[in-house]
């Protein structure tokens, strides 16, 4: 509670914004990537999706039963991804910048920096 008062922001009940969020496997690869190679094999092992992003980076997104299958089989078909997790991601991203952005960065290092807190996710883009 502390460090929501501490940086502005404010705790709801449980579950009040899972709704913004989406339960799922992501993986993460570096511009450069073979997406053919990527899209072949990751549609084949169950994937759902394969997105390139702008940036370059391929992003393929899988169930949460799902992953390690999906898992075995990129990383038979190309190098290993720059981050592989189940996680919860956002369905819709919102861009912060200056002030905005410091007091949100401040609050996501006080979260993390607490003993209870597992996991800290966000819909926030830092600029």
């Amino acid at each position: 509670r502390h460090a929501f008062a501490k940086n502005g922001g404010n705790i709801g009940a449980d579950g009040s914004v899972a709704f913004q969020f989406r339960h799922c496997g992501q993986f993460v690869f570096a511009p450069g990537a073979s997406e053919e190679k990527l899209m072949e094999a990751a549609l084949d092992a169950g994937a759902e999706d394969v997105v390139t992003n702008t940036d370059g980076s391929i992003e393929v997104i899988s169930t949460p039963a799902e992953f390690d299958k999906v898992k075995a089989a990129l990383e038979k078909a190309s190098p290993r991804p720059d981050a592989a997790e189940v996680t919860m991601k956002a369905l819709n991203e919102t861009a912060l910048a200056g002030a905005e952005a410091e007091r949100m960065r401040a609050l996501l290092e006080a979260l993390d920096e607490l003993d209870d807190v597992q996991n800290v996710y966000t819909t926030a883009v830092l600029e």
